[in-house]
Formats: C-alpha cells, sequence, structure tokens
C-alpha cells in the first residue's frame, strides 16, 4: 500500500467511513474505494458484496484479477432506554460483534449494576449526541415508550443515515411519533425507514423475546445495506 493510500484509510477509520482497497494483481497497482462510489461495471457488484459481507478476498472482473481487503467500521447498536429489553440485548449484541450502548437519563434504570461491563450514559440523548453523533455504521433501537427521550434521538439517527432505525410502540403508539416527527420537519420518506414495531416478527412477548427480535432485524438490515438500491437499478 502507498503512502497516500495508507493516510487515506486512516482518515477513513478515524471517521467510521467504510473502504476497500482493491489491489491488481497483474501490476500490484492498488487503489481505495469508499461506499458509494463507482469503479467499474465488473467491479462494482463484487464491491458493493464485499461491503456487505465484511469479507476480504480475491475476486475476478473486466477479465483481470483483484483482491479486496474490507474495512468497515466496527457496527454499534445504541439503545434509548435502560429497561428489561436493554437488558437482555446488551449482552447478545455483543456478542454478534457490536458495540452496545445504553443511552437514558432516568438515572434509577440507567446503573451499572443494571448494565454491567456496557457503555452506559445517565444523560438525555440531545446530551451524548454532541460528542459521540450516530452514523451510517451505527444502529438506533428506541425503547423507552417516552417521547421526551426517544423523539430527540429517532430524529438524528434519520438525519444521520443509520443503518437501522427502530423503536418500541403499538401502531397507535407510531401514529402519533409520526405526527410529532412530520412537526419537526422529517421527510416522509425517512420515516418510512423506521421499524415500528420493532423486531422481526417472531411473537415475541418476553423481555429476552423481544430483545432477540431486535437484534435479528438488526443484523438483518446491516446485511442487507444497499440491496433495494441495487434492485431498483437493475430493474
Amino acid at each position: 500500500m502507498d503512502t497516500q493510500s495508507l493516510r487515506r484509510l486512516n482518515e477513513a477509520r478515524l471517521a467510521r467511513r467504510a473502504a476497500i482497497l482493491v489491489t491488481d494483481f497483474d501490476d500490484a497497482s492498488d487503489h481505495l474505494v469508499f461506499e458509494g462510489e463507482r469503479v467499474s461495471a465488473g467491479l462494482d457488484a463484487a464491491i458493493a458484496r464485499a461491503f456487505r459481507s465484511g469479507k476480504s478476498g480475491s475476486v475476478e472482473a473486466d477479465g483481470k484479477s483483484f483482491f479486496l481487503n474490507v474495512h468497515l467500521p466496527p457496527p454499534r447498536l445504541v439503545v434509548i432506554g435502560a429497561v428489561h429489553i436493554s437488558q437482555a440485548l446488551a449482552p447478545m449484541a455483543k456478542l454478534a460483534g457490536y458495540d452496545i450502548e445504553i443511552i437514558d437519563p432516568r438515572t434509577a434504570f440507567a446503573t451499572p449494576e443494571r448494565f454491567p461491563d456496557v457503555t452506559l450514559h445517565a444523560d438525555w440523548p440531545e446530551n451524548v449526541l454532541q460528542n459521540q453523533p450516530f452514523d451510517a455504521y451505527t444502529a438506533v433501537a428506541a425503547v423507552t415508550h417516552d417521547p421526551k427521550i426517544d423523539d430527540f434521538a429517532l430524529k438524528a439517527a434519520l438525519d444521520a443515515g443509520c443503518f437501522y432505525v427502530g423503536a418500541l410502540g403499538s401502531r397507535k403508539t407510531h401514529a402519533k411519533r409520526v405526527e410529532r416527527l412530520t412537526a419537526s420537519g422529517v421527510s416522509e420518506r425517512r420515516i418510512a425507514s423506521i421499524h415500528s414495531p420493532i423486531g422481526l416478527d417472531i411473537g415475541a412477548s418476553s423481555p429476552a423475546e423481544i430483545a432477540v427480535a431486535v437484534l435479528g432485524e438488526v443484523i438483518n438490515a446491516f446485511r442487507s445495506r444497499g440491496l433495494a438500491e441495487a434492485r431498483d437499478e437493475a430493474a
């Protein structure tokens, strides 16, 4: 890797931006490709698959051989609400390879005793996000049932283009949430991307089952990034 590519890759890592170092086996030349960039008709599909899987490997395209070295930011799951679902979800998310954070200003709930070995913010989302903003490699699950806590985080997640945004609540609760987000200036398209009721439809009822459903939905959203756009372009 040349010095310029190394510098750009380090900058991408600091910015939590996904990149792939593409090396041509024929002449050993390499160049960085960032997520969303186009390269060539032959390589584009292989690069898109590599971004989704996070796996490096060799590919054949345009009559040549390349090695794709994938560098993805570690995905993180930020849960708004230090509730029973969050207690079950935190260890599951860790096992699945997600950096997990809990945000809840209610200090009676957001305690180290209830969430050992978890990054815990006993503060309002608007304060936490000033220094640790959401990004495209963040999943956000709002589970407090309290609009004063959830709504700011949901709007911030939609504005940041988080790969997953989910919110706990009934359809009636979500309808009121939609009204509030619309009034705050969020577009209909972005609001429609919220997963609510939250989690895969597996008939979950207990906090642990709901946590499984949420994590499954997060993983599916992460691994299917960009597929909808690809299908639209192919149609």
